[in-house]
């Protein structure tokens, strides 16, 4: 998906604009920032040393708190400088770790193994969606779908009464789609990709989306909002899986945390995820908002208000920032993006996360 902004571009936070108004009151700061004494507040802890606080990001619904803390005020209540900048997809973000230069990741579970696995010093400090994958299929393979007796049984009828496999359109191999499309196929349906069914790498959300509206794919591995874009487009697919069933804490984007905010600056770690999970609650308590918010950040021309509120009740869109909620599911996807050659061998969860963080808050 794109986004309307120069990905290039760092975006200023409110903490420095307000900070060069002298003139302007406490009141009026908190008025600016969107928050009280009652809405969560600020930890109140001291800074260790740390200035800046660095954050790399996609305009992907599944950063949703990030568009939260940016247009709420939250990032005010930390006691540094908070400053993002967006990337078109993970990979960007991984090449961009290499140079030390950003203190926060929010994206895909993959990428960030791989960031760790580079050696870069680093661990996941907050979840922020679980639940996140929809497997959509054409209507008519619907309907094959819900009368055969297995789901291997209606890809090899599909396959005989079309004359070729079923073929899914999702991100590229070793992405948080594709893992868990490969894991459904094999452990949960019982069938072989490449000699049962065929997958297709696309080029992100974007394509995979364009491609539906094409109908011009099977079905898809894909996050919201595009099973919500396909449904008010009239595309005709529809769910026939969601990685809630099958695997219950299915992670996809997380918060990485660099070791010098993490481990050195705790406090203000700490205090980055006290606001990543009021951003969450707010998401819980005020989808609407949260979603224009997110509408606002992405870009309404590629992420419509109505579009994004519609996609935040979805089952998928299941915001949380507690990472043990998908620990299970990142030993699975470890072992997945091992086998994809992603990673040079899968991360244990004590080498992906660091607990404490959160639990601290």
């Amino acid at each position: 998906m794109d986004n309307t902004r120069d990905s290039d571009q760092t975006y200023v936070s409110r903490r420095r604009v307000l900070q060069a108004g002298g003139a302007i009151t406490t009141a009026s700061i908190g008025a600016f920032a969107g928050c009280s004494g009652t809405s969560g507040g600020s930890t109140g802890t001291s800074n260790d040393g740390i200035e800046e606080i660095r954050v790399a990001y996609m305009p992907i619904y599944p950063d949703m708190q990030y568009f939260v803390m940016e247009e709420e005020g939250y990032f005010d209540e930390i006691n540094a400088e908070v400053t993002g900048e967006v990337f078109s997809d993970g990979p960007s973000i991984v090449q961009a770790s290499a140079t030390g230069d950003f203190d926060v990741m929010m994206f895909g579970i993959v990428p960030a193994m791989i960031v760790m696995d580079k050696g870069i010093p680093s661990k996941i400090t907050g979840a922020n969606i679980q639940n996140a994958m929809e497997i959509l299929a054409r209507d008519s393979f619907a309907s094959i779908w819900d009368t055969a007796s297995s789901g291997a049984e209606a890809f090899a009828q599909f396959e005989a009464e079309r004359g070729r496999k079923f073929t899914f359109g999702t991100f590229p191999p070793g992405s948080v789609p594709d893992i868990l499309l490969r894991y459904w196929l094999t452990e949960v349906v019982g069938v072989e990709p490449g000699s049962d069914v065929s997958i297709t790498p696309l080029g992100g959300a974007g394509p995979v989306r364009q491609a539906l509206l094409a109908n011009e794919i099977d079905g898809t591995s894909i996050m919201e909002p595009v099973p919500t874009v396909a449904s008010m487009n009239d595309a005709p697919y529809q769910s026939i899986a969601w990685a809630g069933d099958f695997m219950p804490g299915q992670p996809a984007a997380v918060t990485l945390m660099h070791d010098r905010l993490r481990s050195d600056n705790r406090e203000v770690a700490q205090a980055f995820i006290e606001q990543h999970q009021r951003a969450t609650t707010f998401a819980g308590e005020n989808p609407d908002t949260a979603a224009t918010h997110a509408s606002t950040v992405i870009g309404e021309s590629v992420l419509p208000v109505e579009t994004a509120q519609r996609a935040i009740s979805a089952r998928a869109s299941d915001f949380i920032t507690d990472p043990h909620k998908i620990a299970d599911g990142a030993k699975i996807f470890s072992e997945y993006a091992a086998q994809a050659g992603k990673i040079d061998s899968a991360l244990s969860n004590d080498q992906l996360f660091d607990f404490g963080v959160y639990d601290s808050i």
